[in-house]
């Protein structure tokens, strides 16, 4: 039984070596610099509690944060909209299915830049694609990354079509989970079609629903290559996100030790919206 537990110990001793060097240490290095003011070329300075208080009236850390609120409430309905519709439709049976599942997970392997360097192109104002298809069926174009009222959305938009592909993956796997007695035993009491989805696969999907949730939830939080690239965090602020705020201030202006806040308050923030999804969602799943 020594043998076997020392042995046991060998084999997970690399793992455990990579997560206290790119795991454990990080983390504890963050929340040391929480309390030090550090330009990455001085010697850190003991500054307190200095960086939480500039934080909790710092109103560009505020408006970062109701940007990102605003993204989710877009990016999250429409998100699990178009996975779950996507996964219905590619769950039928249908000419190249494997072709179609594959070219909607395509995306999501490309690189985020990429995309939003394409998706720009895409939303120009004077020769963009979608503003010219608008032009043609008698419509006025529209200024989606220069409005502050259309720049956000058109984000997340283009945010939900990137990573819609692997959200289908999670859908079209509980689909295949569904019992065919139960899709038997509900066609034979005449369901209709939404009525067999609403009481039968709406119910089924929900572990699924509150996976996607969860991780569409922790990736809207990490926006940062789409406003970017695409805006800079502009029109007027309005996609300013939170992680592009923490990054500007590691980076451009060397406040690694209020950056660091930052990233511990966005941990904190994710870790609370989280729970509360669940919670709710675990209530609705009770009755």
């Amino acid at each position: 039984m020594r043998a076997e537990r020392r042995s046991g110990s060998l084999m997970a001793a690399p793992y455990a070596a990579f997560l206290a060097v790119f795991a454990l240490y990080p983390i504890l290095f963050a929340l040391v610099l929480v309390f030090l003011k550090w330009d990455l070329v001085t010697t850190p300075v003991f500054a307190g509690f200095d960086n939480v208080r500039v934080l909790a009236n710092d109103g560009r850390f505020w408006r970062a944060v109701e940007n990102t609120f605003v993204f989710l409430s877009i990016h999250l309905p429409l998100q699990i909209a178009s996975a779950l519709a996507l996964a219905l439709a590619l769950n039928r049976p249908l000419m190249f299915r494997s072709f179609w599942r594959a070219a909607f997970f395509l995306p999501v392997v490309i690189s985020g830049a990429v995309v939003a360097i394409l998706w720009s192109n895409l939303y120009a104002t004077d020769v963009g694609l979608i503003n010219g298809l608008l032009v043609r069926v008698g419509l006025n174009p529209v200024p989606w990354l220069t409005d502050p009222s259309t720049a956000m959305p058109a984000i997340a938009a283009m945010v939900t079509w990137k990573n819609v592909g692997f959200y289908v993956i999670i859908y079209l796997a509980g689909l295949q989970y569904i019992p065919r007695s139960c899709k038997e035993a509900i066609e034979i009491e005449g369901a209709t079609t939404w009525q067999r989805f609403r009481y039968l696969t709406l119910p089924m999907l929900l572990p699924q629903t509150i996976l996607v949730v969860t991780l569409s939830t922790i990736n809207g939080f990490q926006l940062f290559i789409e406003p970017y690239v695409m805006t800079g965090g502009g029109p007027l602020r309005r996609t300013y996100s939170i992680v592009l705020y923490l990054y500007t201030n590691a980076f451009a202006y060397q406040k690694m030790g209020y950056a660091a806040t930052i990233g511990v308050a966005l941990a904190l923030i994710i870790g609370t919206v989280v729970l509360i999804q669940r919670r709710v969602i675990g209530k609705a799943e009770a009755l």
